[in-house]
């Protein structure tokens, strides 16, 4: 191990430089507590970071890696109070502040070792010194600033998944590792044997790990912005479908109006009372045909719901929904779609195989209850139910046996991305599917 070959970077610059990689991460993320907030906790944390650095270099050398999980932590705890994060995504955000302050540290200490070499000399805190680590941060931490802000939201929180988080540590990890790997031993295929080689090597490890998560994020901001993309076109198209809808309805209406017109006039001469009923209830029926509409005050869900009420009349099967869209306000119209279309369209499968029409009846349900979002739907079946050897259901449908459980596994998927989860029961031939949303929690928020 090198102990005494190369200066020490000061404990109180290390801190500087991972407090100063923390405070741009909050400038640049959607903070979710006031401003005074963010100023007195980024103070603590400045504090602390020195406190912890003085406290590891007191310690023996065995005490390294234990004093630098400790600034990890003051600088998860400075993120996650100082901006608001949530649990997993102050750890996303922190291990990038880590890698940042690794790269920031050794670049500018590279510096002060080139200087002090010419001059034979190593300064730490004369003005010569002072005035470098200023230009250096500064310079270093605003191009930072530049560069992740247009990679960061200010207006919705950044909600990475639980295998994006646990990329982002492997990869802070294995950066941190290998750029640190020459101060522990010179005899590796990856370490430098000179002084300046090896703050060269660290530099370089901590750049490339500083880009590979940089290019990790931006990935991710793109496949959001896609997803959104995907979002806003189902919407559009859902407003589409809801106006050629409405437009049918029109024509529909004024095609009704003009054989009512008839009808009325030769019920009017009707003189058998029998004949008469029944004119009427083929009036009944097809004025209620036509005046079928859902109004839940979600546009896609009213789309979903209309278009499957006519699916189910044409096919002879009662649907009956009661549902307050409202509840859906924080859903992508792209999971409304996936959720509301599958659980229905495997409903409508299932009933559609009945032959007793007085047993093909769907009911489905949205509403708030403790705090969650229920969706239920029930249809009647009187068939056995087939499973898969994991125990998942497997579709009836003859054309899509090789998809068999997808609608199901779809459901299970777009409930889990909210922080929910499905249930499945029967229950004197009813299958009943059950869907339970966290009215608190945001997409992916932990």
């Amino acid at each position: 191990m090198i102990t005494n070959a190369l200066p020490d970077i000061p404990r109180s610059y290390t801190a500087i430089c991972e407090w100063a990689a923390c405070v741009v991460y909050i400038a640049v993320l959607f903070r979710r507590v006031p401003p005074r907030r963010s100023v007195v906790v980024s103070a603590i944390g400045l504090a602390a970071l020195i406190a912890v650095q003085y406290f590891d270099g007191s310690m023996p050398i065995w005490f390294w890696i234990v004093g630098m999980l400790l600034a990890f932590g003051c600088m998860y705890l400075t993120t996650l109070f100082g901006a608001g994060t949530g649990k997993r995504e102050g750890l996303y955000i922190t291990a990038r502040a880590f890698v940042l302050a690794e790269l920031v540290a050794s670049l500018h200490w590279q510096i002060v070792t080139f200087i002090g070499m010419r001059n034979g000399r190593f300064a730490d805190y004369d003005w010569h010194a002072v005035l470098l680590l200023v230009a250096t941060y500064a310079l270093c931490f605003g191009l930072a600033w530049l560069v992740e802000r247009g990679n960061f939201s200010q207006t919705t929180p950044t909600l990475p998944t639980a295998s994006a988080a646990t990329a982002t540590v492997a990869i802070t990890i294995v950066t941190f590792a290998m750029s640190n790997l020459s101060f522990i031993s010179t005899n590796t295929p990856f370490s430098g044997s000179m002084g300046q080689e090896i703050f060269y090597i660290r530099t370089l490890v901590d750049f490339c790990g500083f880009a590979i998560l940089y290019a990790q994020q931006e990935q991710a901001r793109r496949i959001e912005a896609s997803a959104e993309i995907t979002s806003i076109n189902v919407q559009l198209e859902s407003q589409h479908q809801e106006y050629l809808q409405s437009k049918e309805n029109i024509e529909s209406l004024g095609r009704l109006a003009h054989d009512l017109k008839h009808q009325i006039a030769a019920l009017r001469a009707e003189v058998d009372p029998e004949h008469a009923a029944a004119g009427f209830e083929q009036l009944e029926k097809s004025v209620q045909r036509y005046s079928a509409q859902q109004h839940t005050g979600n546009p896609v869900l009213d789309v979903i719901l209309t278009t499957k009420e006519r699916t189910c009349a044409d096919r002879g099967i009662s649907f009956t929904a009661v549902a307050d869209g409202s509840l859906l306000s924080n859903m992508s119209s792209m999971d409304i779609a996936s959720l509301f279309g599958n659980a229905i369209d495997n409903a409508i499968e299932a009933t559609s195989k009945l032959a007793d029409p007085e047993q093909r009846l769907i009911k489905l349900a949205l509403f708030e209850q403790n705090s969650f979002t229920v969706v239920r739907i029930e249809n009647y079946y009187d068939s056995r139910l087939k499973k898969d050897a994991e125990g998942n259901l497997r579709t009836t449908k003859r054309d899509d046996q090789h998809r068999h459980g997808f609608g199901v596994k779809s459901i299970q998927h777009i409930a889990q991305q909210y922080g929910g989860e499905v249930t499945i029961r029967t229950d004197d031939h009813w299958f009943v599917l059950t869907v339970l949303l966290p009215r608190q929690t945001g997409l992916m928020a932990m």
